[in-house]
C-alpha cells in the first residue's frame, strides 16, 4: 500500500479541514477506497498509486481555490471533486468580491462557483438568462448586481417584474386591491432589497419610482432606459409575454431574466416563454446564459436533497 502526505504549511487547518473535519469527510466519501488520516496540519493518505495521484490532483485544486477566495465549503468542494477540468468550476477572484455593503453590515457577494459566472456574465452581456432550481440564488445574486449598478451610477432605476401566475392558487380569493393581492406575491423581491437597502431608503425609492416592483402585464408598452430590469420567475411566461418582455430593452439598460423551468404553473400545452427563449437566444452575442445546479443551492442542506430527489422521479430514465 502506497503512501501520500500532504503539510499545509500556510493554510489554517482548522478553516481548510472544516468543523469537526467535515470536509475530510467528505473526501473519504468520494474517495472510498483510500484511507484517510488528518492530524494537525498535516493528511496522511493511503491507497493505491493511481488513485492517490487523483486525490494529489484535487487536493491542489482545492487549495488553490482556498487561497484565491480565502474560503472554502461543501458545495465547493463537490464541484471540485466531480469537475473534469479547472475551466468547469473556476472563476475570477474579482467575482468573489462584496457586491453590496448590506444592512446591519451585511457583506453579500456572489458565494458559488455558477454565482461567481453569473455575476461575470452580467459584467459582460447586457442580458443574462439564469436558469436553475430553488435556493440556487438566482433572484438574490440578481437584485445584489441591480442594486449595485443603482448606487454606482450605473442605472437610475430598478425594476423587478414576475409574470402573475399563482403556483396552485388563487389571487382573485385573496382580500383586498391589486396591490395588496399582489405584495405576497412579490415578497421573494422584497426580502432580497431588505437585506440590502435600510428600510426607510427602501421606502423612498419606492415611493419616488426608483426601484419599482410590478406584474409583468405592467411592462407592456414601455421602453426601459437606463434601467436594471429582472424577469423573476421567467418559466411561468408564455411566448407573447417573453417576447414582449424581451422587447422593451431600451439604452443602457440591463436584463436578467431567472427561473426554474422545474417549476412551471401554466396550464397544459401552454409553452415556456422560457424555454422557448433559451433555444432561441442561444447564440446571439451579447446574451448570456447560465444553468445553477443543485451544488449552488445555498439554503437549508435538506433543499439539495429533496431537489436530488425529485430529479429521481422527474426525469425519464
Amino acid at each position: 500500500m502506497n503512501e501520500l502526505i500532504i503539510e499545509l504549511s500556510e493554510i489554517n487547518p482548522r478553516d481548510f479541514f472544516g468543523e469537526h473535519n467535515a470536509h475530510i469527510e467528505l473526501l473519504k466519501k468520494y474517495f472510498p477506497k483510500l484511507k484517510i488520516v488528518a492530524r494537525g496540519n498535516k493528511l496522511r493518505i493511503y491507497g493505491d498509486e493511481e488513485l492517490l495521484e487523483e486525490f494529489d490532483k484535487r487536493f491542489n485544486m482545492l487549495i488553490d481555490h482556498y487561497g484565491k477566495f480565502n474560503k472554502l465549503d461543501e458545495n465547493t468542494m463537490e464541484r471540485v471533486l466531480t469537475s473534469e477540468s479547472q475551466e468547469q468550476y473556476d472563476t475570477s477572484s474579482a467575482s468573489g468580491e462584496v457586491l453590496v455593503h448590506g444592512v446591519s453590515g451585511r457583506l453579500i457577494k456572489a458565494l458559488t462557483a455558477n454565482q461567481r459566472r453569473l455575476v461575470e456574465l452580467m459584467n459582460k452581456n447586457d442580458m443574462v438568462f439564469a436558469i436553475g432550481p430553488a435556493g440556487t440564488g438566482k433572484t438574490y445574486t440578481g437584485v445584489a448586481l441591480a442594486v449595485k449598478a443603482l448606487k454606482e451610477k450605473q442605472v437610475r432605476r430598478i425594476i423587478l417584474t414576475r409574470p402573475a401566475v399563482e403556483a396552485g392558487e388563487n389571487l382573485g380569493f385573496l382580500p383586498g386591491d391589486l396591490k395588496e393581492k399582489l405584495d405576497p406575491y412579490m415578497q421573494p423581491l422584497y426580502d432580497a432589497l431588505r437585506d440590502m437597502i435600510p428600510h426607510e431608503k427602501l421606502e423612498s425609492f419606492i415611493e419616488k419610482g426608483t426601484i419599482q416592483i410590478a406584474p409583468l402585464a405592467f411592462m407592456r408598452g414601455r421602453t426601459l432606459d437606463n434601467a436594471f430590469v429582472i424577469l423573476d420567475e421567467a418559466q411561468n411566461t408564455t411566448h407573447a409575454q417573453m417576447k414582449m418582455f424581451l422587447t422593451r430593452m431600451g439604452k443602457n439598460a440591463k436584463f436578467m431574466v431567472t427561473g426554474d423551468p422545474g417549476q412551471i404553473d401554466l396550464p397544459q400545452r401552454v409553452v415556456s416563454g422560457l424555454k422557448e427563449a433559451i433555444l432561441v437566444l442561444q447564440d446571439v452575442q451579447g446574451v448570456g446564459i447560465i444553468h445553477l445546479d443543485d451544488k449552488d443551492v445555498i439554503r437549508h442542506k435538506l433543499v439539495k436533497q429533496i431537489i436530488a430527489a425529485y430529479k429521481r422521479i422527474e426525469t425519464p430514465d
